[in-house]
């Protein structure tokens, strides 16, 4: 792939309060609501080892159980948004507003049907639906979960409770015919942070006036009124936000030009670190040891992005893992065994397979290779 490195583009408000260190996302087993994710084959927290490392022994056959053992979970339909959330993850189905749980077990095991927690109405026409998922920061105490969702009139965040009921948190987001993914990212235990695409309009992102194309601020969101703060501007079809594993955070984003990985620096400053002019479809990241890992749609791989540890400059092409092994990918998240799990999009956007739509764990690659073919 072709790339270019742009300068920094500096943006009126900063972040505020200096985002907490460790690239985080949350783990049900863990005592702190931010866990450091684990490394990608790179000099980050070792590795543990599996507990169910996949096996020589071959797997049960029969409708929605793949022979491949590193699949988590099959039959879904368009899975996005994805946790790490112990040994198991929460997945979210775009088109039909569901999230699952979803949890690995040996390679003898028939895989169980996944548990649905809960249900969200959306309009899952385009590209819209229910983009991303997390966890409230004392999840373990409330139950609580927030949402990025496309409902008939706007996109907007909503929050979740353990019943199944949802509370608007921002509404507003312009909705489009495209452009309507967005995502979400804990900065502090405080702050929530909104990635917003730009609905199939570029000058949404441009326009102050507008919550289209934006990097959202939202201080202790509840229920009601919340106003949002902009922390950056320019944002195209919205990919993710995820924690760079220090102080601040990777956006992904797609324009016409070309797909992009930036850093959001804790003064509010947003950095071009990489993009790729022929467009592959940047969508879900997760940090890992070496930089981040990104979920490509049009790529059908994942890319692993290698970034300086002070500077987040990139400055080598990005390695491609399981390229063309799972077809269109999009959600990512780091799990607790060092590896990388993905979400497939193969029933809206690609060529179903006979086990579409699935989560899929992306082992580390070994020994610096290219990782699983």
């Amino acid at each position: 792939m072709s790339s270019g490195i742009a300068g920094r583009v500096a943006v009126g408000l900063a972040i505020g309060t200096v985002l907490v260190a460790g690239c985080a996302r949350f783990d049900e087993s863990a005592s702190s609501p931010f866990t450091t994710e684990p490394s990608l084959g790179g000099s980050g927290v070792e590795p543990k080892k599996p507990q169910d490392s996949p096996s020589e022994v071959p797997r049960p056959t029969g409708p929605c159980i793949d022979p491949d053992p590193n699949v988590i979970a099959t039959c879904l339909d368009s899975a996005s948004g994805l946790i790490a959330m112990g040994d198991g993850a929460l997945v979210a189905e775009r088109r039909t507003g569901r999230i699952l749980r979803v949890t690995p077990v040996d390679a003898s095991t028939p895989q169980p049907p996944p548990e649905e927690v809960a249900v969200v109405p959306v309009d899952g026409s385009g590209d819209g639906g229910i983009s991303d998922i997390v966890l409230s920061p004392t999840y373990h105490e409330d139950g609580l979960m927030y949402a990025y969702i496309t409902t008939g009139s706007d996109n907007r965040v909503v929050r979740i409770s353990e019943s199944g009921g949802t509370k608007e948190i921002l509404t507003g987001i312009p909705k489009g015919a495209t452009g309507n993914r967005g995502a979400l990212e804990w900065a502090t235990p405080t702050q929530l942070l909104v990635l917003t695409g730009d609905a199939g309009n570029p000058g949404a992102a441009a326009d102050p006036g507008s919550l289209g194309g934006k990097v959202l601020r939202l201080e202790s969101p509840s229920s009601g009124v919340n106003t949002p703060q902009v922390v950056a501007s320019g944002i195209g079809t919205a990919g993710d936000l995820c924690r760079d594993g220090k102080d601040g955070m990777w956006v992904t984003d797609r324009t016409a030009a070309e797909d992009r990985l930036q850093h959001l620096g804790a003064d509010g400053a947003l950095s071009v670190a990489w993009t790729w002019p022929d467009r592959p479809g940047v969508g879900g990241c997760t940090a890992t040891g070496d930089g981040v890992a990104v979920a490509l749609s049009e790529g059908k791989a994942l890319a692993a992005v290698a970034a300086d540890p002070a500077t987040f400059a990139v400055t080598t092409a990005p390695a491609m893992i399981a390229q063309d092994k799972y077809g269109k990918l999009l959600g990512a998240t780091a799990s607790s065994d060092g590896s990388v799990w993905v979400t497939t999009i193969n029933k809206t956007d690609g060529e179903p397979g006979e086990f579409d739509d699935r989560v899929v764990r992306i082992p580390p690659p070994q020994g610096g290779g290219s990782g699983p073919d």
